[in-house]
């Protein structure tokens, strides 16, 4: 059913590679892959995980593949999704209106939590990167059960 998930953020190198790292993890039989909405002009394009982003990813599961490329967003990997999973309900908007064809699978991280958002922790504090964490997680693990 859902078979090919799709995480998305914005810069595709904080939130969008940790959910997906996780649920690689939690859903060992599904192809989790994950993408950025920023524009090319970005400079984010073949980054890593950010580097407080790897450094909690590194602590909290050890066994998590960190190996990352930050792409964008395209009609291929929305074609290739069953599922996208966004971080925030601007997303969900501009994934939609970017990609008519992604409306009806994409959906919030959050939506088992009332449709919590996941505040972007880039360029914040530690405090901002370790909460954005226990959400991702959080969030991760109640779709692996849903799923």
């Amino acid at each position: 059913m859902f078979n090919n998930i799709l995480v998305v953020c914005v810069g595709n190198i904080c939130r969008s590679p940790t959910a997906e790292k996780l649920l690689q993890l939690y859903l060992p039989n599904k192809h989790v892959f994950s993408a950025g909405i920023a524009n090319k002009k970005s400079g984010l394009t073949g980054k890593g995980i950010e580097e407080n982003a790897l450094a909690l990813l590194q602590q909290k599961e050890p066994n998590a593949n960190t190996e990352h490329s930050a792409q964008q967003l395209s009609s291929e990997l929305i074609r290739q999704a069953d599922l996208i999973l966004v971080m925030e309900q601007g997303h969900v908007t501009a994934v939609n209106q970017r990609y008519p064809q992604a409306s009806g699978k994409t959906m919030l991280l959050g939506k088992w939590d009332n449709n919590a958002e996941v505040p972007d922790p880039y360029r914040k504090s530690q405090e901002a990167f370790d909460f954005a964490y226990q959400e991702i997680e959080k969030h991760c693990k109640a779709w692996s059960e849903k799923l």
